[in-house]
């Protein structure tokens, strides 16, 4: 019996209960019980004919795409092909083989090209091609698709915890669209579906009821999006059961935000009314049905919690029956769980849904395990799937990704790095989608994935990715300025720091003197503005987080004494590393690396201004 299996028993036999909220009502509980009930049924279907279901799922999607460009250019039959016509004909592509095509569909072209739904918008990805994100075309029922994976969320939490049917403390914000030339909306996934008539209609879910009013939500001013949730979250401070944000990172922010802002947000309280600084009509109107009276007592309890320095376990202090964090704590986001834990006072964090910008893909069936335990179980309805097995040694994918090379969901081995590969109904076909997971176990027949890493990646605070080409490039861009001062990097490497919110990227170098004058003669100005020319040569992702979103803090240069790299050297050497393999590492995450990094530092610099960022994308 599996352990979703044993639970569901286990709450039948003893139903959960809690002392923090409201019991429903019979009938309403006995309603919410039969609908977690049929979504675990389902859960237990689809993890159990693991192959049957993707056999279908790609009959369906090559019988809805049958009439494409791409299909037909492949050799392929899609009307009558099975699965072995389809490995053998459709090659495993990255999104660079993918571009002309959907340059077509973003410049106007409604022709069937990958997808023979008409293509409702662009997702853009927190990944990047160019230096731009990379667009995905995607159609109106995927959004269908994607709710129906957010619907088994709760279910499975309830099972893990009482009493959720009050509310979450959600921290959540639209990020900024564009229009393409062919005149459809390109925007990030999230944005999208808090902008939807699911999200913005949705009906009165107590598991869905959230402290912030949908204005607040939606409204694109990261500033008064965040005062207003904020407030209304302290306002509603003894109903919260759960708070949130979808990165570790974002609710790192908010507690930052509330730390900055304590002060007004207590006067507000206090005098019953908004700050003028929020002048978003829709924000104050939804923020007044809440702040509806003075609360002196709310206002002095807020006073008392932030004035005195000490923010351990501030969380549960100010919302003292939140039950568990929900953020995702996985990836790049783990650099983040000492500091949660720090301000929840040891909460559990919830990883509960693995998704991406081209596909939605399954669920954490333990949501309350500990973070270094969070394993994916890929609901094998959501698309097709594949894996490109990684190598054990080297971490590298098979080069030259092949159909013989891929392994189906079925058959992947336990232990065994893979890196995904997927078949969407919106119309990618055997798509690399960058990320590398390990088969941790299977729940029934289905596999469960813990996530590695993003491919490539070298350094990410949030959202953004940079590997370590684009990084050389910054390098050498900023470099160019040192060359009138008789200057230039010698060796250089980095490390995304995240002791301060919010985090930012530190950059080591150590100078070379390549003139009279010495390294040591290059003023402080131009190494701030060698910081500031990096973050210019960073694709948009990592600027709009600069200058839109105040999710990544200004770009750090430290020099370091030379001689520092070859101690470098000497250390990795001494713990077994090669002389004649050794290359300095481009990013470093160890901490006595860090430490000895550290405590060569002779000047430390700062961007002394924000890159450059719009919404529109560069023209070519």
């Amino acid at each position: 019996m599996t352990e979703v299996s044993r639970a569901i028993g286990a709450a039948h036999l003893h139903p959960a209960s809690s002392s923090c909220s409201p019991a429903p009502s019979s009938s309403s509980a006995a309603t919410a019980r039969a609908n977690d009930d049929e979504k675990l049924r389902f859960i237990e279907e689809m993890t159990s004919n693991v192959d049957a279901v993707q056999q279908r799922v790609l009959a369906e999607i090559l019988a809805r795409n049958a009439a494409t460009e791409y299909l037909a250019n492949c050799g392929l039959d899609a009307a009558t092909a099975d699965r072995a016509a389809f490995r053998a004909k459709v090659p495993v592509v990255s999104y660079d083989a993918l571009q002309p095509y959907i340059q077509r569909i973003v410049d106007g072209d409604r022709s069937p090209i990958l997808s023979s739904h008409p293509v409702s918008e662009f997702l853009t990805s927190s990944g990047t091609s160019a230096g731009e994100r990379k667009l995905m075309p995607t159609v109106a029922d995927e959004l269908e698709r994607r709710q129906s994976l957010y619907s088994l969320l709760m279910p499975v939490m309830n099972l893990y915890v009482s009493g959720l049917e009050a509310k979450g403390l959600y921290f959540l914000f639209v990020k900024s669209e564009t229009r393409t030339p062919g005149g459809l909306p390109a925007r990030p996934v999230l944005t999208s579906y808090y902008k939807s008539d699911l999200f913005r209609n949705r009906t009165h879910d107590p598991y869905h009821n959230y402290t912030s009013p949908t204005a607040a939500i939606l409204c694109a001013d990261a500033f008064q999006s965040m005062y207003a949730q904020m407030l209304c979250g302290l306002c509603q401070r003894h109903e919260v059961l759960r708070v949130g944000a979808v990165f570790a990172s974002g609710l790192l922010r908010a507690i930052r935000f509330l730390h900055l802002n304590w002060e007004q947000l207590a006067d507000d309280i206090e005098a019953g009314t908004l700050t003028p600084r929020v002048t978003d009509a829709s924000v104050r109107e939804a923020v007044a049905a809440i702040l509806r009276r003075p609360d002196p007592d709310l206002a002095r309890f807020v006073r008392d919690e932030c004035c005195n320095g000490d923010w351990a376990g501030i969380i549960t202090r100010v919302w003292p029956n939140t039950k568990y964090l929900d953020v995702i704590v996985t990836g790049a986001m783990a650099q983040y769980i000492p500091t949660l834990r720090h301000y929840s006072g040891g909460l559990p964090m919830a990883c509960t849904m693995y998704a991406s910008s081209e596909c939605y893909f399954g669920l954490n069936l333990r949501p309350l395990c500990d973070p270094s335990e969070v394993a994916y179980t890929i609901m094998p309805n959501m698309g097709y799937f594949e894996f490109l097995p990684v190598d054990s040694a080297t971490g590298a994918s098979v080069a030259a990704a092949s159909a013989s090379d891929l392994v189906e969901l079925a058959r992947v081995e336990a232990g065994r790095e893979y890196e995904l590969v997927i078949t969407t109904y919106a119309g990618l076909n055997r798509y690399r989608v960058g990320d590398v997971l390990r088969v941790a176990g299977f729940h029934n027949a289905a596999p469960q994935f813990q996530f590695v890493r993003r491919k490539n990646v070298l350094l990410s605070i949030e959202s953004d990715k940079t590997d370590e080409a684009e990084l050389q490039r910054a390098v050498e861009r900023a470099a160019a300025l040192l060359r009138p001062h008789g200057a230039a990097v010698a060796e250089y490497t980095s490390q995304a720091c995240t002791r301060t919110i919010p985090g930012h990227y530190v950059i080591y170098w150590e100078l070379l003197a390549t003139g009279s004058g010495g390294a040591g003669g290059v003023d402080k100005e131009t190494l701030d503005n060698c910081c500031l020319e990096m973050e210019e040569a960073l694709n948009t992702v990592y600027r709009q987080s600069r200058v839109a979103d105040g999710s990544i803090g200004p770009l750090e240069i430290r020099v370091v004494r030379p001689g520092t790299f070859e101690e470098l050297m000497d250390y990795a050497i001494s713990r077994g590393a090669s002389i004649n393999q050794y290359k300095a590492p481009r990013c470093v995450t160890f901490p006595p690396i860090i430490e000895l990094l550290d405590s060569r530092v002779v000047s430390s610099h700062f961007s002394p201004a924000l890159p450059h960022w719009t919404p529109t994308r560069r023209s070519d």
